[in-house]
């Protein structure tokens, strides 16, 4: 693996944690403030969620070396 690729790839990886780890977060504090009386489990659980995907998302990105990013074009 070269390291322009290694280095995107980890771009990619801390560029979906954070907007997944906000996302979970946003999530949270909304369902703390209208559901759950302000209580602060729902935020410590969408935060938790979000990191939780955002990892599995970046473990399978670098465990999966011949995954091209991209589209297929179809030929007419």
């Amino acid at each position: 693996m070269s390291e322009e690729e290694l280095g995107r790839k980890w771009d990619r990886c801390l560029a979906n944690c954070a907007v997944k780890l906000v996302a979970g977060l946003g999530i949270g504090v909304v369902l703390s403030a209208t559901l759950f009386k302000r209580r602060t489990w729902p935020v410590a659980f969408g935060s938790g969620m979000g990191f939780g995907m955002a990892y599995a998302d970046c473990q399978h990105d670098f465990r999966s070396p011949s995954l091209l990013h991209g589209h297929v074009v179809k030929e007419q």
